[in-house]
């Protein structure tokens, strides 16, 4: 059984959680909870292209906060 987590070819959304970092997210599994859909669904190749875009300070809201 291969990972879906690793399928070029499954439909994938982007979730966020409350410190606004993001997850790559096989569609045909449920939300977990603290988790919420910003993208999707769409192809890996998409959804990483999302991320990219929509992700650029990975650090948790909380410490940018804090640091601001």
């Amino acid at each position: 059984m291969s990972n879906p987590f690793d399928d070029e070819n499954g439909s994938f959304l982007v979730l966020v959680n409350a410190e606004e970092q993001h997850s790559l997210w096989p569609s045909a599994f449920p939300v977990p909870s603290g988790w919420s859909v910003a993208f999707g669904p769409a192809s890996r190749a998409e959804s990483l292209e999302y991320v990219e875009s929509n992700w650029t300070d990975i650090r948790p809201a909380g410490v940018r906060s804090a640091l601001a």
